[in-house]
């Protein structure tokens, strides 16, 4: 099993930037994919990126070129680091991690960009 664990979310102003950490833990070293999703109030839940050993990473288009995301430490740690970010980006951001057939979700972070 795996447990994750998301910090980092707050408020920031447009064009501002924000680091988004998830802490994994347990059978860390299982996992193929790790993902970073977000859910804006109404909207369903989408991809932001993620980052595995044979696709590398992978990007929404909305957010190639503003967003990168690492993973380190036998995929136990995770960032997203959001540059230029805008009001529409405002979500709960979630970690995922996927092995086989089976993924977890960790609690979400609530991003909020506004003036």
């Amino acid at each position: 099993q795996v447990h994750l664990v998301e910090s980092g979310g707050g408020l920031v102003q447009p064009g501002g930037s924000l680091r988004l950490s998830c802490a994994a833990s347990g059978s860390t070293r299982t996992i193929d994919t790790l993902g970073w999703y977000r859910q804006a109030p109404g909207k369903q839940r989408e991809l932001v990126a993620t980052i595995s050993r044979l696709v590398g990473t992978d990007y929404a288009d909305p957010e190639k070129g503003r967003f990168t995301i690492s993973a380190y430490n036998a995929k136990s740690t995770m960032y997203l680091q959001m540059n230029s970010l805008k009001p529409e980006d405002t979500a709960v951001y979630y970690c995922n991690a996927k092995w086989g057939s089976v993924d977890t979700w960790g609690q979400g972070t609530q991003v909020t960009v506004t003036t």
